[in-house]
């Protein structure tokens, strides 16, 4: 039987952990990752060529996942079931974080007449974890689970700010920056800068970089100790809300919730 191959993430992990890492699970989650809003049902080869495993290897996988229930199979196609939102669910309930950002992401939300999202970093994106959308026929169609490139968007530059010129050079050094649209800033050095301004001043406002027709402005969320934990924004449809006041209205919004959130930050 041909030796699974590892990715370089992977070989890092099994070198600085040893005889204790798990191949088997850590190709489960691979395979699980493969699926998103672009790839909602795979066939055995798409997903082996996805993975860069075996056909073998990922069927056995499949098959694992399929009788644990987290896969569903029709003819030549896989899909996830919903049985697969309790590994997020697990995340969500056991982290207290979420308890307090989701109705804070609701309360502006109702107020501001527009989505707010927060998120934390994980890896390259970020991941939202709570969220709460105004009632329209045409909604922004962000949901808790969503990911973004931290790079492109509001809230993963707020996240980046917050490291050090040490930790960020590190993460443009081995980040891939993918053009989304025509305004996204592919420059690392160009980004660098901007993730600097950021810093000093204290929230972001990215415009169309990460999906054309929309924009979004972000602060940063800290602990009372000073350590930024997530981030909270609001985004909107950019022919509906104009520049200045994403700036004159909504960031004054994101400052007030930031400084009343800390206090409940652990």
């Amino acid at each position: 039987m041909p030796r699974v191959k590892r990715t370089e993430t992977e070989q890092r992990t099994a070198e600085a952990t040893g005889p204790d890492y798990l191949e088997s699970l850590a190709r489960g989650l691979r395979v699980i990752t493969a699926f998103d809003r672009d790839r909602r049902e795979l066939t055995l080869s798409d997903a082996a060529k996805l993975v860069d495993l075996p056909r073998a290897s990922v069927r056995r996988t499949l098959h694992t996942l399929i009788q644990l229930g987290y896969v569903e199979a029709d003819e030549r196609l896989f899909r996830l079931t919903p049985r697969i939102l309790t590994l997020a669910s697990a995340y969500l309930l056991s982290n207290p974080i979420v308890d307090v950002l989701q109705p804070a992401a609701e309360r502006i939300s109702g107020q501001m007449k527009e989505a707010c999202s927060a998120a934390v970093l994980d890896d390259s994106d970020v991941v939202m974890i709570a969220h709460a959308s105004p009632h329209r026929v045409i909604n922004v169609s962000a949901q808790i689970g969503l990911q973004l490139p931290a790079a492109a968007s509001s809230l993963g530059r707020v996240l980046l700010a917050a490291w050090d010129d040490k930790e960020l050079d590190r993460f443009l050094g081995r980040v891939q920056l993918r053009k989304l649209t025509g305004q996204t800033v592919t420059n690392k050095g160009e980004l660098r800068k901007i993730i600097q301004k950021v810093r000093s001043d204290g929230f972001s406002l990215v415009d169309q970089e990460v999906e054309v027709g929309f924009r979004s402005i972000s602060v940063p969320l800290k602990r009372l100790d000073g350590k930024v934990v997530a981030a909270l924004n609001i985004g909107v449809h950019s022919e509906r809300v104009a520049l200045d006041t994403m700036h004159d209205v909504f960031l004054p919004k994101l400052l007030e919730a930031a400084g009343a959130l800390q206090r409940q930050l652990i």
